[in-house]
């Protein structure tokens, strides 16, 4: 009786385990299966998500404004002020002189489908006219940067070592007054509130954005402003030569004398024209000589050894680096060229 009541309790026990593992398998299973649709839902809902972020991304880029900007100061400012709400690009490549560029059919194509066309104006683009004219876009909004900027003229007296033919003279006059005025920080922020303003009829939307960013890039040219005066305050009344005339409005703004401009042809030069070019410099009895980086003109070293002084560079930013603190790098190093030559 007793070993068949233990039988009996053993075959219960077997059927209470089998019940347990036949439990705990359906539980895993249905955990599994559940775990599964849960990981194809979220996959289905991450990829969902993914696939709105690239659409709304894609959407916001198609939307933004499309702004042409025509050399690299005006691309500096322009892009300073847009920030990433807009495509800023330029008209100009690098390492161009603006003063003799020849418009291209893809400048013409470019401004055709722009919304926004930023320029400096006072004749610096004299492409730009008829590059308008042919690119037919009746919606395209002009931005004159230099709009209300009191200009002066090109007061500085050229000195010319040798004659050129008469169609090549005068290439970098400019009948509307000396165009460089954002080598003037002070001048360089009218600019940019030229440029806010005009943005922000344009593009009304992004009003907050182009105001926050230009009173940033503002702020920046204070402080840079302040820079010159308290630095250049030290060497009043400067005399200086340079071999273009980019830089009057810093002379005028600083107390600084460009009192003449020396233009040098690259070759062919005598030394009766050595010559000249010495006497011209020796004429106004100038404190310092200035020429742009990246002309290599042996008459420039042989002027600066002759006269004993050293020739410094100075930036007209015509060229250089696309990032809009490129601006103050440029003028900052411009600023310690001025304060050493004029020492």
């Amino acid at each position: 009786m007793y070993k068949l009541n233990r039988l009996k309790s053993r075959k219960n026990l077997l059927n209470s385990w089998k019940q347990q593992i036949i439990v705990i398998t359906s539980l895993f299973v249905l955990s599994i299966a559940s775990g599964c649709t849960q990981t194809q839902e979220q996959t289905q809902t991450q990829e969902k998500t993914e696939s709105n972020s690239i659409q709304s991304s894609s959407v916001s880029n198609s939307e933004k404004t499309q702004i042409l900007t025509t050399f690299l100061p005006m691309y500096l400012f322009t892009k300073a002020v847009a920030g990433d709400v807009a495509n800023v690009e330029m008209l100009v490549p690098l390492g161009t002189d603006v003063h003799d560029y020849q418009a291209t059919p893809d400048n013409v194509k470019a401004i055709a489908t722009a919304r926004i066309l930023v320029k400096n104006g006072l004749g610096m683009e004299e492409f730009l006219k008829d590059t308008v004219k042919n690119a037919e876009n009746t919606k395209l909004i002009e931005i004159d940067a230099s709009k209300g900027i009191k200009v002066i003229d090109e007061i500085s007296p050229v000195e010319e070592v040798k004659d050129h033919d008469h169609d090549h003279d005068h290439k970098h006059e400019h009948a509307e007054g000396n165009p460089h005025v954002w080598l003037d920080p002070v001048l360089a922020k009218q600019q940019v509130i030229n440029i806010r303003d005009g943005l922000i009829n344009a593009d009304p939307a992004n009003k907050e954005v182009y105001q926050t960013n230009a009173a940033a890039y503002i702020q920046e040219l204070d402080k840079l402003n302040n820079e010159f005066q308290q630095t250049l305050s030290k060497t009043p009344n400067c005399t200086f030569i340079t071999f273009h005339d980019a830089f009057p409005y810093i002379a005028q703004r600083y107390n600084l004398k460009q009192v003449a401009v020396v233009q040098i042809p690259e070759d062919q030069l005598s030394p009766a024209d050595i010559q000249k070019a010495i006497s011209a410099v020796k004429k106004y009895n100038v404190k310092a000589l200035f020429s742009e980086p990246g002309i290599d003109n042996k008459l420039l070293s042989s002027l600066s050894q002759d006269l004993k002084l050293t020739m410094y560079p100075l930036k007209s930013l015509e060229n250089g680096e696309t990032n809009p603190q490129y601006y103050f790098q440029a003028m900052r190093e411009n600023l310690q060229n001025l304060e050493k030559g004029c020492k």
